[in-house]
């Protein structure tokens, strides 16, 4: 009579007596032949990271392939940063949100915000300890305005989104003591040293490989450019889904429609 196959399960027995169950959060425990349990050691660290050079490696065994020439790690550099700089046009990344601040000049309006802003997210202006929303006006917006000398505390801005952008605030700041606080949206840090680490959270580390082993493959391995380019979307879908702001949702009744009888 046929034997059925023994269901696999997360218990091995080891050679000197006693069984080690692998735990569903992770880790391991020894039962112990006499009875009891012992939890067995973890690294305790969690640090991991993968330097420009570790990604690089890991995109080319995705293609199948091995990195042999130093053309090769020039190749899939460049591969990398044009990677990062797609990533600031598909959406908000949290992690490089910088709040910055400017000084005002009375009777200027226009501040340089530095060439590594991409965008503006948020402006108040704090005067004496308290802040001030300004309002964001689209570039006809701030054309249309007829006098653009007007001081005073300023509640509206437009931003120049030049190589070097640029924001302009109305009315023109009345004195030099208030200061602009806004949130800016920045570029991630160039891919430029094979031993630097790059500037973003774990969790977007799959994705990085995922989409650079994607790129690689448009140039050394087209018969793996489909199945590359769906595990990238999907790696990068999920970390952009972490990766979201989140805040408290309450559900508030509108007691108008509510009738007493």
């Amino acid at each position: 009579m046929a034997m059925k196959p023994r269901k696999k399960t997360g218990v091995k027995k080891m050679r000197g007596g006693g069984m080690v169950k692998k735990m569903r959060g992770g880790g391991m425990v020894k039962k112990m032949r006499g009875g009891g349990m012992v939890k067995m050691a973890t690294s305790g660290s969690a640090d991991f990271e993968l330097d420009v050079a570790d990604y690089i490696e890991e995109a080319f065994e995705r293609c199948g392939l091995e990195v042999r020439t130093g053309y090769d790690l020039t190749s899939a550099r460049r591969s990398l940063n044009l990677l990062l700089a797609d990533w600031a046009n598909r959406g908000l990344n949290q992690w490089t949100i910088k709040q910055r601040t400017v000084a005002m000049v009375s009777g200027d309006g226009e501040y340089d915000l530095g060439s590594d802003v991409i965008d503006v997210l948020s402006v108040v202006v704090r005067r004496d300890g308290t802040d001030f929303q300004l309002q964001r006006l689209s570039r006809d917006e701030y054309l249309g305005i007829p006098t653009k000398t007007t001081t005073g505390r300023p509640n509206q801005f437009f931003l120049d989104r030049q190589l070097t952008p640029n924001l302009k605030v109305w009315p023109v700041p009345e004195n030099s003591t208030d200061v602009i606080h806004f949130d800016a949206l920045t570029r991630i840090q160039d891919a430029d040293v094979y031993t630097n680490t790059l500037d973003m959270p774990f969790r977007f580390y799959p994705c990085l490989a995922a989409g650079l082993a994607y790129y690689l493959a448009l140039k050394r391995a087209p018969n793996r450019v489909q199945l590359l380019k769906a595990v990238y979307e999907e790696e990068f879908e999920r970390a952009a889904t972490e990766d979201r702001d989140r805040s408290s949702f309450n559900v508030v009744p509108d007691f108008q429609y509510f009738r007493v009888s």
